[in-house]
C-alpha cells in the first residue's frame, strides 16, 4: 500500500574520525512490479543516489528506488566496511511492512570476539563458516586472513503490528546487535572490552563533559550566595536551586547525557543548552550546597528501553536525583513547567541508572511516577426552552495533564489560537470570558474557566427532549478494541478523569428516563470506573470518574481494561430524556 512507500527510500549514516571510517563498498537496489503478467525490474540509477555531509564526522547517503507502486516489492543490497570494530551496525529483521527476505552477512576476523544480542520474535540461527580473505582496516592489513562468516537469514516475516499506548515499538522489533568482548591482534596481548558499570562510571568521572563539568563550581558558588542569602531552611534549598536553573536556562530541545561545554559558567552565559548542560549544571549547584544528589542516566521513551547490560550506547538523557530528608526526588530543569518529580514525559521510561561518581558505581532505580495526573471537567449549565445550553465550564489539571496544557498554551501564537484548537471537534460551542490561573505556577493546579453556549446539541421529538450529558467529553471509541494484547500498555503515569455535569431545566419539564448508576472495579483495583446521575428537583447532577491506577499494564491485565472501557462506552452513550408538560 501507499503506507509502505517510505521503504523505497533508504538512508545510511556513516561516521569518520581522523583516518578511521565506516564506508559503503557496494550498493544495489531494485523495484519489482507485475505488469501484464510479467515481472518488470526497475533498478536504482545514479540520479537516485545522494550524499549529504552533515558535519565533519557524519555523512548521510540517501537512495531512492524508481517506479514505486502499490503492491510492488522493493529490494536493497549493500555492503559496508568499518574501522570501528566496537560499533558494529545493528540489523533489523522486522519492519512495519512484510519482509520477503532479509539477510545479514557478517565477516569478522577471529581475533575479535563479540557478545551477540538478539531481540524480538524473529531470531534466525546463523550459518557459520570460515573463509579466507584479505583483512584491511585503519589498524591492520592482513592478507589471506581466516575470517569468521555468519549469515543470518529471515524469510516471509509478517509486518510488525504496532499497538497503541506502547512507548516504543523499537523495544519489541526483531533485531540483532553486537557488543565487543575482546580483541587479540596478531603479535599483541589480548585486550578485554567487557564493560562493567564501575568501569563505565569511572570513565564518566574522568570525562571533561561529565565529571569534569560537574566539578567546575565557580558559577555555583556565586549563584548560591544570592540563593542562600536569607538562610532558607535546608529542605527548601534544592527547590530554590531547581527554580533558579530552570528560570535561567533554556533547553535547546537536544537530549544527551554529556555536556556540550566544559564549564557550567559558559552555559549560564549563553543561557541555553542541551539536557545534560542544564541538569548537570544543577547537579554542580546541589553538590556545592552539600546536597546529596546523583545523575540518573535514562533512555527516553521515544529512544526505547536500555537492555540493562553495562553499555552506554542506549542512554540519551539524564535527570537528577536529590535526597531531601528521607525522600529521593527527581529534578529535570529543561522546562519552566517542570516541578519536583514531574520530569519530561519522554523521560518516563520506568528505570534509570543512578551514577555515584565518588563510589564509581551504577545502580538501576525505578523512575516511575506514582502520582495520579488528573483532568477534571465541570459543566454548570441551564437548558432553556429553545434547547440551548448556557453556563460555565471549569477545567482543572494536575501533574502531567497540566504540563501538557501549559506547554500547549505557551506554544500557541496567542490565546485565541489556543482556544481555536480547543474548540476543534466541538461544533456548536461558543466560548466567552476565558480565564486561566496558575499558568506560570506549575506547583499549583492549572485552572481554566469560561462562559459557554452550546447549540444544536439537544434534540427534540414531539414533546420529548433528550441529550447526552457528556457533551463533548463522550468517549467515542474503545482505545483497547483488540481481543488480546501482545505488548504492555504503557501510559507513562497513572491518570484520573473526573467529569461533573450539572444542568437545570425549565420547571415545565419532567423526567422521562434517567440512566442507572454504575461501578466497575478491575481486579486489585488497577482501574476503576464510576458513574452516578442524580435528580434534584429540576436539576440533574452527573458525576463520572475513570481511574487508571498504574503506569503500565501487562498483556494479562489488558482484558480488564478492555472490558472497563466497554462499560465506559455503554454508559456514556446513554441519554437523559425529559418531557415537556
Amino acid at each position: 500500500t501507499k503506507a509502505g512507500y517510505d521503504f523505497a527510500n533508504l538512508e545510511l549514516q556513516f561516521f569518520r574520525a581522523g583516518d578511521a571510517e565506516t564506508r559503503l563498498t557496494d550498493m544495489n537496489g531494485a523495484t519489482y512490479n507485475m505488469e501484464g503478467g510479467k515481472m518488470v525490474v526497475s533498478k536504482i540509477n545514479k540520479e537516485s543516489k545522494f550524499t549529504e555531509k552533515q558535519d565533519e564526522n557524519f555523512t548521510m547517503k540517501k537512495f531512492a528506488l524508481p517506479n514505486v507502486k502499490e503492491g510492488c516489492i522493493v529490494e536493497f543490497k549493500y555492503s559496508t566496511k568499518t574501522d570501528f570494530f566496537q560499533m558494529l551496525p545493528a540489523w533489523y529483521f522486522e519492519r512495519e511492512i512484510p519482509i520477503v527476505y532479509s539477510e545479514y552477512d557478517l565477516r569478522i576476523p577471529p581475533f575479535m570476539k563479540y557478545r551477540i544480542n538478539q531481540n524480538g520474535d524473529v531470531r534466525p540461527t546463523p550459518k557459520r563458516e570460515q573463509i579466507t580473505q584479505t583483512f584491511t582496516s585503519h589498524y591492520a592489513h592482513i592478507p589471506n586472513a581466516e575470517v569468521n562468516r555468519a549469515v543470518y537469514i529471515a524469510e516471509n516475516v509478517p509486518a510488525l503490528k504496532g499497538e497503541n499506548y506502547t512507548s516504543s515499538m523499537g523495544d519489541y522489533i526483531s533485531k540483532i546487535e553486537f557488543d565487543l568482548n575482546s580483541v587479540a591482534m596478531p603479535g599483541t596481548s589480548p585486550m578485554s572490552y567487557i564493560r562493567t558499570w564501575p568501569k563505565i562510571v569511572n570513565g564518566l568521572k574522568q570525562q571533561s563533559n561529565f565529571g569534569g563539568y560537574i566539578n567546575k563550581r565557580d558559577h555555583a558558588k556565586e549563584a548560591l550566595k544570592e540563593i542562600l542569602k536569607d538562610k532558607p531552611k535546608a529542605d527548601t534549598v534544592p527547590y530554590l536551586i531547581f527554580n533558579y536553573v530552570k528560570n535561567n536556562l533554556k533547553w535547546n530541545n537536544y537530549h544527551t547525557y554529556v555536556s556540550s561545554e566544559s564549564d557550567p559558567k559558559i552555559i549560564f552565559e549563553k543561557k541555553i543548552g542541551n539536557s545534560a548542560d542544564i541538569n548537570l549544571a544543577m547537579l554542580a549547584m546541589f553538590k556545592e550546597a552539600n546536597i546529596e544528589a546523583y545523575p540518573i542516566l535514562i533512555s527516553t521513551r521515544s529512544n526505547g528501553k536500555h537492555p540493562g547490560t553495562p553499555s552506554m550506547h542506549k542512554f540519551n538523557a539524564l535527570v537528577i536525583d536529590a535526597k531531601i530528608g528521607d525522600r529521593h526526588v527527581f529534578f529535570d530543569a529543561t522546562s519552566k513547567n517542570h516541578t519536583a518529580d514531574i520530569i519530561a514525559y519522554d523521560d518516563l521510561n520506568h528505570t534509570g541508572l543512578k551514577v555515584d561518581l565518588e563510589k564509581t558505581s551504577g545502580e538501576w532505580v525505578n523512575t516511575e511516577e506514582p502520582k495520579l495526573s488528573k483532568r477534571e471537567v465541570s459543566y454548570v449549565l441551564n437548558l432553556d426552552k429553545s434547547n440551548k445550553l448556557t453556563g460555565r465550564l471549569f477545567l482543572n489539571s494536575t501533574n502531567y495533564v497540566a504540563l501538557g496544557k501549559r506547554n500547549a498554551y505557551q506554544s500557541a501564537i496567542n490565546q485565541e489560537e489556543y482556544l481555536k484548537t480547543y474548540k476543534n471537534n466541538k461544533p456548536g460551542l461558543t466560548i466567552k470570558d476565558y480565564k486561566i490561573e496558575n499558568l506560570d505556577n506549575p506547583e499549583e493546579t492549572l485552572t481554566e474557566s469560561m462562559d459557554v453556549e452550546i447549540e444544536d446539541f439537544v434534540e427534540e421529538a414531539g414533546n420529548l427532549v433528550y441529550f447526552n450529558p457528556f457533551l463533548f467529553e463522550v468517549t467515542k471509541d474503545n482505545p483497547f478494541k483488540q481481543g488480546s494484547r501482545k505488548y504492555p500498555v504503557d501510559l507513562g503515569h497513572p491518570t484520573e478523569e473526573l467529569y461533573r455535569f450539572v444542568v437545570e431545566v425549565p420547571k415545565e419539564y419532567q423526567l422521562e428516563k434517567l440512566p442507572a448508576d454504575h461501578k466497575f472495579y478491575a481486579q486489585d483495583n488497577i482501574a476503576t470506573f464510576y458513574y452516578s446521575l442524580k435528580q434534584d428537583k429540576n436539576r440533574f447532577i452527573l458525576t463520572s470518574e475513570i481511574k487508571l491506577n498504574k503506569p503500565v499494564y501487562t498483556p494479562q491485565e489488558y482484558g480488564q481494561l478492555r472490558v472497563m472501557f466497554e462499560n465506559v462506552l455503554k454508559k456514556q452513550a446513554e441519554q437523559i430524556v425529559i418531557k415537556k408538560i
